[in-house]
């Protein structure tokens, strides 16, 4: 009997290969799709047929854009960080994608586990830390493999598909566009070669010339971290989302060039589209930075870090990510309160914030007013600059 595998198909030129290729190394084929958001029905049923006619013994597509919602965004929301300050982790599906297939290989009773990454991207390592994080498969990886017998990997698939009759699409994508619920990214042609880019590679967003003439406002509530309705419309996780990437990437809001610093040690420079996410993270922080204390801000800011820069190395199943988890989770009990957000032309701001929560002193206003005496500031200020004074007494006389 052939070895049962499941592999990780998204109907793309890399995992079209796979295929064959896992047959033939005497491999039963089983594939998956995991929709994270980002595909309609209709390609769904596309990808099912293309699978199918490469050889697969079985196909299945699970959608899991609620669990993207519970298990990522929320946190990623609450932590209020970016990647090197910019970047929305929009990679965080591929742990979804990698539990999705482990739960197919324990239902077959099969060890062995595929997926069509390449040696050159951040990919693999998200795949295969995951994977050995959640128990002892056996991974196997056609693309990395075929590395090692040629230079022009795209060309070899291509070869290789045509001589066992398959189709190969003729057409030539200048982009590669990874879209899910969180967003797009959008690398290849200028942009890897630090370039403007180029009209076509907008997704979500408008292009400027589009842009509506009048801003729009947005009110948004939260209990306990978590918003609870836009405009007042009960309307939350997947489908507030997608509302919101719909409004903010009309105005442009959260389409960014990046190059960052990848895990494999290269620069990787490309653009995303953010929307949804800006506008909430902007909303949230408003809400937070109001709410919490001094320290909590200043605390939580070194937390949420970490957790992203968990989630973007590849460390998802870490224990450390649950346990900032925890500690993010717990940050949010007070938060609870209405935010106006005010959409213009590439920009999301947060105009007003609602709460009993606020932490507005009885004993003073900024600048303003006080209750405390002018020898009371005096003091403070002496003390507080005790270090810093004594050390310029001792050396300036030096």
């Amino acid at each position: 009997m052939n070895k049962r595998i499941v592999l990780a198909f998204s109907g793309g030129l890399d995992t079209s290969f796979c295929i064959p290729y896992l047959l033939e190394q005497d491999y039963e084929v089983h594939t998956l799709f995991v929709n994270t958001g980002g595909t309609p029905k209709k390609e769904e049923q596309q990808i099912t047929k293309r699978a199918m006619e490469l050889g697969a013994k079985k196909h299945i597509n699970v959608n899991v854009e609620k669990s993207l919602w519970t298990e990522i965004l929320a946190p990623l929301i609450q932590s209020g960080n970016l990647y090197q300050n910019k970047y929305p982790a929009l990679c965080s599906d591929r742990y979804l994608i990698v539990k999705e297939s482990i739960k197919l290989c324990r239902k077959l009773k099969t060890k062995y586990i595929a997926h069509g990454c390449t040696g050159m991207g951040n990919d693999q390592i998200r795949f295969d830390l995951s994977i050995r994080a959640l128990g002892n498969f056996n991974i196997i990886t056609p693309i990395r493999e075929i590395q090692n017998i040629t230079k022009n990997v795209r060309e070899y698939e291509e070869d290789y598909l045509k001589a066992k009759g398959y189709k190969v699409s003729s057409l030539h994508k200048k982009y590669s566009i990874n879209e899910n619920l969180m967003g797009a990214t959008i690398s290849g042609s200028e942009i890897d070669t630090w370039n403007e880019p180029s009209p076509d590679s907008f997704v979500l967003c408008k292009q400027p010339h589009q842009y509506p003439k009048k801003a729009k406002s947005l009110k948004i509530k939260f209990s306990k971290g978590k918003v609870i309705s836009l405009n007042d419309k009960k309307i939350v996780g997947p489908e507030l989302l997608r509302n919101l990437n719909s409004i903010g990437g009309s105005y442009g809001i959260g389409r960014t060039v990046f190059a960052s610093d990848t895990i494999i040690g290269l620069k990787g420079r490309f653009v995303f589209e953010a929307p949804g996410i800006t506008i909430l993270m902007c909303a949230h922080r408003a809400l937070e930075e109001s709410i919490l204390t001094d320290k909590q801000n200043n605390v939580k800011t070194k937390i949420g870090k970490e957790w992203v820069d968990l989630v973007y190395k590849g460390f998802y199943f870490e224990p450390l990510r649950e346990n900032l988890e925890a500690f993010l989770l717990d940050s949010q009990k007070n938060v609870t309160g209405e935010v106006m957000v005010n959409l213009s032309p590439g920009k999301a701001e947060a105009v007003s914030v609602k709460s009993k929560n606020i932490l507005i002193s009885a004993e003073g206003t900024y600048a303003q007013s006080a209750t405390w005496s002018e020898s009371e500031s005096k003091g403070f200020i002496k003390l507080i600059g005790q270090s810093t004074s004594t050390w310029s007494n001792i050396h300036n006389k030096q």
